[in-house]
């Protein structure tokens, strides 16, 4: 039976009522998503982030992420969001746990509908579903949790695009295979590709997942790699020096 909690430096995560537990994916985009600085922000969004960083953590699950980033960015406020009910109630109470219980917010909302969202973000973040169709396993809520027809990409795409602030940041792990496609139906909503990094976890192995970052306007664009780990199954020093805030 899996630990129903996950140890970091700074907080705990409970994961045995969520839909989706604590992964490599979600603690990968939490460490590496950056938000606008004043160093490559406009005049208008540097007085923003002077104010306060908003940002939106959509498909929280456990909340791990925007606990990452509030940690992070001590003047941010995270906002988490998700479907499934047990899900935000666990992630609920993990940031009330946590030392960051006045930095992040947790509620069931349906990112499919915008409507009910009264501000626009700095930063939007998501580790979505991914899977298609033809591999349901029958779990209705964990189904729902990582299979594309919750939330499609077009869709997610679509509504982080209307919610960014100028020049804000939307940042995503997807499956490596779908990069091209996700980077294209990005830009078809004038969101661009800032920073890529394609991840594989050692390098014998093909690239699985990929971190992507766009931003509102078309700027320069990084592109790198990531090994997980080394031949005696160890943390490679760039994946150590990435999480070396949260994992234990």
């Amino acid at each position: 039976m899996p630990t129903p909690y996950f140890q970091f430096k700074q907080f705990t995560i409970r994961h045995d009522h969520s839909a989706m537990k604590v992964g490599t994916d979600g603690v990968l985009l939490g460490a590496w998503a950056q938000t606008p600085t004043t160093t490559s922000a406009s005049s208008i969004m540097e007085e923003e982030v002077k104010e306060g960083v908003h940002i939106l953590d959509v498909g929280t699950g456990t909340g791990v992420i925007a606990l990452m980033l509030a940690q992070r960015f001590p003047n941010a406020q995270i906002e988490g969001i998700d479907i499934d009910e047990e899900s935000v109630i666990q992630a609920q109470e993990n940031v009330s746990t946590s030392p960051f219980a006045t930095q992040v917010s947790i509620e069931k909302k349906d990112f499919r509908n915008i409507v009910f969202f009264s501000k626009k973000y700095h930063l939007i973040v998501s580790n979505p579903p991914f899977y298609q169709e033809e591999t349901l396993g029958g779990n209705e809520v964990r189904d729902a949790a990582r299979h594309t027809m919750s939330l499609p990409f077009e869709k997610l795409i679509e509504n982080a695009a209307q919610l960014l602030l100028p020049d804000g940041y939307f940042s995503i792990i997807i499956p490596y295979q779908s990069a091209p496609i996700f980077i294209s139906l990005c830009a078809q909503k004038q969101l661009y590709l800032t920073r890529r990094t394609d991840i594989r976890s050692t390098e014998r192995k093909p690239f699985k997942r990929t971190l992507l970052e766009f931003s509102t306007h078309i700027h320069s664009t990084t592109v790198d790699t990531l090994t997980l780990y080394n031949p005696q199954n160890q943390r490679t020093h760039d994946y150590a020096n990435l999480t070396k805030d949260f994992y234990l």
